[in-house]
């Protein structure tokens, strides 16, 4: 470097930041040979799925190249790509105004489920008030319920039995002990509900007061809902809304990538754990 700098006349460190801005740019401009082939899918997730970054979008653009016979890609390359066009999210720098310490999430499904009440305004003043339950393990949203009315308590004990019968069949109770952890609403703290739920097998946890973080978890997948789901859709009307509400959890439950499945989908997930479970051990 030294002699070349000496030949030329100019300092060492003038090379050096020629060296670095060409190297720089060589890597802003790098692409593969193929990856324009990749822009008009990926572009086409984005069209369906605005909400969603290029974690997500890998995801989706993997599962579609399987069913085609083709290789799967990495998630640098998509992030490359979208920011090549424009189709990256803006980035989020917001920060939550309390942090909860807790776990919630547990190593295996039906050990805990979470519960929560969520409501949509339609854009003709209707409201649709929505309560779910979700596996805090596997984030299946086992079953869920909507009314343009308020949430009773006999509601939300139909909304205990049919997720007893989604993940066991048609039982009297549960075949062992689950908690079933909620807020402080007054569906959820009626006596008639808690003494239902004890006689399912089910223990009723509530979170403490003005503590919404403490049920994170269904607070996460409210927030999800609205973003992925609600807010791309048209919501003309309690009846309109209510008619979308079962394709929405379907392909939540279905299709929607998920950060903390490993980028699986709740039932991918599921399946992949009871692949394990399946799985032959032979020992030598």
């Amino acid at each position: 470097m030294k002699g070349i700098a000496e030949t030329l006349g100019v300092s060492r460190s003038n090379l050096y930041e020629r060296r670095q801005k060409d190297a720089s740019f060589s890597r802003r401009n790098y692409r593969k040979v193929d990856d324009e082939a990749l822009v008009p899918l990926v572009r086409g997730i984005v069209d369906e799925q605005p909400t969603y970054g290029y974690p997500r979008t890998t995801a989706i653009l993997n599962r579609r190249l399987q069913w085609m016979g083709r290789a799967r890609v990495n998630r640098k390359r998509v992030y490359r790509i979208m920011k090549r066009n424009g189709l990256l999210l803006e980035r989020f720098v917001g920060r939550a105004a309390r942090i909860h310490e807790g776990e919630i999430v547990t190593a295996a499904s039906n050990k805990r489920w979470c519960s929560d009440i969520f409501e949509i305004p339609c854009w003709n003043r209707d409201r649709v008030r929505v309560a779910f339950v979700i596996d805090c393990c596997d984030r299946e949203v086992i079953s869920y319920l909507a009314s343009t009315s308020g949430i009773s308590g006999e509601m939300i004990r139909d909304l205990m039995v049919e997720a007893i019968e989604a993940r066991f069949g048609l039982v009297d109770h549960s075949p062992h002990r689950i908690e079933w952890l909620s807020d402080n609403g007054s569906a959820y703290t009626a006596s008639q509900t808690w003494s239902f739920a004890a006689s399912l097998g089910l223990v009723a946890c509530r979170t403490p007061v003005e503590s919404p973080e403490s049920n994170g978890m269904a607070e996460a997948f409210i927030k999800t809902f609205k973003r992925d789901y609600v807010c791309l859709h048209r919501l003309d009307s309690a009846s309109v809304v209510m008619e979308q509400l079962p394709r929405w959890f379907e392909d939540y439950n279905e299709n929607h990538p998920h950060k903390g499945l490993k980028m699986m989908s709740p039932r991918e997930y599921r399946q992949s754990l009871t692949n394990l479970v399946q799985c032959p051990v032979s020992w030598g």
